[in-house]
């Protein structure tokens, strides 16, 4: 997720236009999202269409399944056919929320000599996490593969296209290949940068640099429906010898609230459960952005942030320096706008921050831009249509969330067979504790760090 209140990028025209399109053809034909009690069987299927509905996915094992339809009673006479435990109207929500992003100016990122020297220069999150230290034991997130549930994802980046399983990677937004989206910063793509930009001699660097990366798009200029991110997840958490993208972890930066008893959305929730629960049930891990909201989860009455606390999945708050350009190193401070609760977070990691009061300008390697730009977290973005090198700064627990999916590839890599309980406490328990000793509202468990995870026994 990044944060609400600060510049927009992502664009209020694509969202409408978004919006616009799903509601214009939802005149004509309607999306519902369906759960049986138990496994999705040819029971159910005969009910779809007794009820006037095509089905256009179904996931036995779930018992979920999306259906479209032109009858208008058809959301009645679904329900009326007893056949599922619940049928709901599909809904396009958005995910990630406009955030304040810095691009680097393409011409100065070309120009600059390459040795990794915005690693060097800019990413202080790497360093924050001891992420050499962890390269330098061998452990890069080799052979461990990260799916980005997110929007697009550009493929044609040098620092991604190495680590990027392109035959793996899907679009659940109809009509959107997994690499387009809009603007210049593409979400999808800063976050992949976090997790796994290539050491490859020029640019940024990812955590885990040598993970593999499978792009599964399931937003569009950072809205989607509740459909899209259900077959993202389940495809993801799919074996490959069973069609699926075979994940061993899922990262998730995205994120909304909702009141849980709210009628429209409580079965669209139960939903998401399912799905992330099911990915539980495979081995694979789902890591999520805590939230921006600045807001205590462990006090929060019936409202839910959802994929954060969606079944079996963990999520990640984040922290950020303040005043990183003058010489301020404290990266374990907590970020200005992140969630917080013990009830919530199971670790905290590297998202940045942008409350630097002023707007002086910093020099730092040459580059020249606001002082409290250096405190936001550097990473790949799209750039222009002919771009292959483009750099953005960005903060929000949607930086967070990869920087723990890559330490968690590294322990993959270091154990590998771990079982996700074992996963999930290897996590928590190489995390350096921070805050009250023990779990603490701000920090879960700790603040990740690679090298521990790597070499932890």
């Amino acid at each position: 997720m990044i944060p609400r209140n600060v510049l927009t990028t992502l664009s209020a025209i694509a969202l409408s236009c978004i919006v616009s399109a799903v509601a214009d053809a939802q005149s004509k034909e309607a999306s519902f999202v369906l759960q049986s009690a138990g496994r999705w069987s040819e029971a159910q299927t005969n009910a779809v269409r007794a009820a006037g509905g095509v089905l256009s996915f179904s996931h036995g094992e779930t018992g979920l399944a999306v259906a479209t339809s032109a009858n208008p009673n058809f959301l009645r006479d679904a329900r009326a056919t007893k056949a599922f435990s619940d049928v709901d109207p599909d809904r396009v929500v958005a995910w990630q929320q406009p955030t304040r992003v810095v691009d680097m100016d393409e011409g100065f990122a070309n120009a600059f000599p390459p040795t990794d020297a915005f690693f060097n220069a800019f990413q202080w999150a790497p360093q924050s996490v001891n992420a050499p230290q962890a390269w330098a034991q061998g452990c890069t997130g080799a052979g461990v593969r990260v799916a980005i549930l997110d929007g697009g994802l550009h493929d044609k980046h040098l620092d991604l296209v190495a680590n990027l399983d392109t035959m793996a990677s899907r679009s659940f937004v109809p009509g959107q290949a997994f690499n387009s989206d809009t603007g210049t910063f593409w979400h999808g793509t800063h976050v992949a940068g976090i997790v796994a930009a290539s050491a490859n001699g020029r640019g940024t660097v990812g955590i885990a640099p040598e993970a593999t990366l499978v792009g599964v798009k399931v937003l569009h200029s950072g809205s989607g429906a509740f459909s899209w991110i259900i077959n993202g997840i389940l495809y993801a958490a799919t074996p490959r010898n069973a069609g699926g993208a075979g994940a061993d972890i899922i990262n998730m930066s995205l994120g909304a609230t909702f009141n849980r008893n709210d009628p429209n959305y409580r079965g669209l929730l139960a939903a998401m459960n399912r799905a992330v629960n099911y990915a539980n049930r495979h081995g694979v891990l789902i890591v999520s952005s805590a939230g921006n909201d600045g807001a205590d989860r462990d006090h929060s009455g019936n409202t839910v942030n959802v994929p954060a606390e969606s079944g079996s999945g963990v999520a990640v708050s984040a922290t950020g320096p303040f005043g990183w350009a003058y010489g301020n190193t404290n990266y374990r401070r907590p970020s200005s706008f992140t969630n917080y609760g013990a009830s919530l977070v199971h670790v905290a990691a590297p998202g940045g921050d942008f409350a630097w009061p002023t707007n002086e300008n910093c020099n730092v390697a040459g580059f020249v831009t606001a002082c409290w730009v250096f405190d936001m977290v550097m990473s790949t973005s799209r750039g222009s249509d002919t771009s292959t090198s483009s750099y953005s700064w960005a903060a929000g627990t949607s930086m967070s969330a990869p920087a723990a999916s890559a330490v968690a590839a590294i322990i993959k890599q270091a154990n590998p067979g771990i079982s996700l309980g074992a996963l999930k406490s290897r996590l928590a328990q190489s995390a350096d504790d921070e805050g009250k000793p023990g779990r603490d509202p701000f920090y879960g468990a700790g603040y990740v760090n690679a090298y521990k995870a790597c070499t932890m026994k």
